[in-house]
């Protein structure tokens, strides 16, 4: 009797654990989660290999980054402001009973064709003068002739002649006086006043358009 209790309780517990053990898996199901396993598994892989191949050169060293432009593009360098153009003025001194240039002379003006201002094409001045050492008539007459002679020069080095005016100064401007303070001569005062000077300036600005009527148009 006892050994029967047992023989039914065994087989009462061997009953329970058959229902609790898990069923075999169906081939679509398993077929179904490898596959999904298997995407997602390809995106992590894509991904990462994407992000490491983008941060990383051909040689598995890290891609230098992109050189930047030290020019700000908010900052505007805007047009050069074109350089102001001073009036230049020279002064040659002139022999004494010369009428042309000397080797001196024509060297300081070759100095000044090359002066941006004389560049720039605008209008040149020559004032001839002499000393006080004759009369008055024939230092006029001595100072055309050598504002004459620099103008020639001039022409000479390309000048456009309608650039130049001359004027004869004759001995009305001297830079020191020609005689000495107790009344006697003095050549080297003389020297000094025997001088062409030449001014150049910047072009003047262009006259504004003619209105229809035939009048200047000015500012509104």
């Amino acid at each position: 009797m006892r050994r029967a209790s047992i023989i039914a309780f065994s087989v009462l517990l061997a009953t329970l654990g058959g229902c609790n053990r898990p069923g075999p898996d169906k081939p679509g199901q398993d077929a179904s989660a490898q596959a999904s396993d298997q995407a997602d598994d390809g995106q992590g892989e894509g991904e990462g290999g994407a992000s490491s191949a983008a941060g990383q050169s051909a040689s598995g060293e890290p891609a230098p980054e992109p050189k930047k432009s030290i020019i700000r593009p908010e900052v505007d360098a805007g047009p050069t402001q074109a350089p102001v153009l001073l009036p230049v003025h020279l002064v040659v001194p002139w022999p004494a009973r010369a009428v042309r240039l000397d080797d001196a002379g024509r060297a300081l003006i070759d100095g000044l064709l090359g002066d941006p201002t004389f560049q720039a094409g605008g209008p040149v001045t020559i004032w001839g003068h002499s000393d006080s050492h004759g009369t008055d008539s024939a230092n006029l007459a001595s100072s055309r002739q050598r504002a004459l002679a620099a103008r020639a020069y001039l022409i000479a080095k390309g000048v456009n002649p309608a650039r130049i005016t001359v004027v004869a100064m004759g001995e009305a401007s001297p830079l020191v006086p020609n005689r000495r303070r107790d009344g006697t001569d003095d050549p080297d005062a003389r020297a000094k006043n025997r001088r062409v000077e030449i001014e150049a300036v910047a072009p003047l600005p262009a006259a504004p358009p003619a209105a229809p009527n035939g009048k200047q148009a000015g500012p509104a």
